[in-house]
């Protein structure tokens, strides 16, 4: 009887459920992509500083 309990818990259990989960797995990847997006754009803002203050 624990075990049909169980299932019922996961959630994968109702379609909701799984949207659910799937758009907050969605949402986490889109955060790290902006997350990445950001740090990589400083990057090149830094080195275009760099190179414009060290030209001759």
């Amino acid at each position: 009887m624990a075990d049909s309990q169980d299932s019922q818990d996961t959630p994968t259990d109702t379609p909701e459920k799984r949207r659910l989960a799937q758009e907050k797995k969605n949402e986490r990847y889109v955060w790290w992509y902006l997350a990445y997006f950001l740090f990589g754009i400083h990057i090149v803002a830094f080195v275009m500083i760099y190179a414009v203050t060290h030209a001759k």
